[in-house]
């Protein structure tokens, strides 16, 4: 590990960067990753975002979202990046096989590598770390790590703002989560006064939906909801099928699992997906239930306690009953 005196040595002078986060990236990956590269380049640093997969089209018109380099579109460039950069910065994740087949890159490459990352047990691969898991979102370390660490408050402008501003609202669930905290909303204040548009950034995300989408979002409610009142959980299980019906493109299943969860009583929605390789889980919690739990002990998974995600390579249906005979364990807590 380095100390911050080292780091910020490092950032005195112009070097090569790479940023990266998760794959799949959501609107905080792109925020925190996009908010931190427009900083960068006002210190005259080389800049590169690569992200391991691409992105839904609604986080595509964040400022300078042209300079983002997908891997998978771009392999040997990315490649090529990754083995010249002095700094790599690992933004909303905390494992190597979070960023697939960029990780075996990112691993072997001699540049130092800065974790900034607030979900939990991190796996060591970094020289500097900013974590906290009561952040609620990466988009919100960020910002403190720009003003707070680099003293850089004043470089924070209308495109940096903008972004960050945009991981906060999408990892807060539009600051409606527990762990959006008074200082929270002063940071967002001081964003809003910077530039950033609110009101815009909202529509932009959110009202911004295919006509496929919108269909999909209905045929998930009336056809697949599945609500089990024995046990206060709601499931919404989608097959490839249902996907390639409605055309559903990156990220359009994002905010699915949050409808079942806003029935009343219910204290834990999942939302099961079958993908191409595999089937994906979302879940989601109230109050102290631990839905990162149950991810991590059966689907290889992990997340927050109230949000958190799994996968399993069984087939779709197994995994949709798995998950049924997982709630007798907890039916004491979701019923409290």
């Amino acid at each position: 590990m380095i100390d911050l005196d080292t780091l910020k040595q490092k950032l005195a002078q112009p070097c090569k960067i790479v940023i990266t986060t998760h794959h799949k990236p959501d609107g905080d990956a792109m925020g925190s990753s996009l908010g931190l590269f427009n900083y960068l380049i006002q210190k005259g640093h080389y800049v590169k975002v690569i992200t391991p997969t691409d992105y839904p089209y609604f986080l595509q018109w964040l400022p300078n979202n042209p300079e983002v380099i997908i891997f998978t579109d771009k392999v040997e460039e990315s490649k090529k990046l990754v083995a010249e950069a002095e700094l790599i910065f690992c933004l909303d994740f905390n494992a190597l096989s979070r960023i697939n087949e960029l990780g075996e890159e990112v691993k072997k490459s001699s540049a130092l590598k800065i974790m900034i990352d607030h979900h939990l047990e991190p796996e060591g691969f970094d020289d500097f770390r900013h974590w906290n898991i009561n952040a609620c979102a990466t988009a919100q370390l960020i910002y403190d790590f720009i003003v707070n660490y680099l003293n850089d408050g004043e470089l924070i402008n209308k495109d940096v703002a903008t972004c960050l501003y945009t991981g906060i609202m999408t990892d807060s669930g539009s600051f409606r989560f527990p762990n959006v905290t008074s200082d929270l909303h002063r940071i967002v204040a001081g964003l809003i006064d910077a530039g950033a548009e609110n009101w815009k950034i909202h529509q932009q995300v959110y009202d911004n939906a295919t006509e496929g989408r919108l269909k999909f979002l209905g045929y998930c409610l009336s056809n697949k909801l599945e609500v089990l009142r024995e046990y206060n959980t709601a499931i919404i299980s989608v097959s490839k099928a249902d996907i390639k019906k409605f055309d559903i493109q990156t990220g359009e299943t994002e905010g699915v699992v949050n409808y079942a969860l806003s029935i009343n009583g219910i204290k834990l929605a999942a939302f099961i997906v079958e993908r191409s390789d595999r089937v994906k889980l979302s879940l989601r919690s109230v109050g102290t239930f631990p839905a990162n739990e149950i991810c991590k002990k059966y689907f290889e998974g992990g997340g927050h306690r109230n949000a958190a995600g799994g996968q399993s390579s069984e087939n779709f249906d197994k995994v949709v009953q798995k998950f049924k005979s997982i709630l007798p364990e907890y039916k004491e807590l979701l019923l409290q």
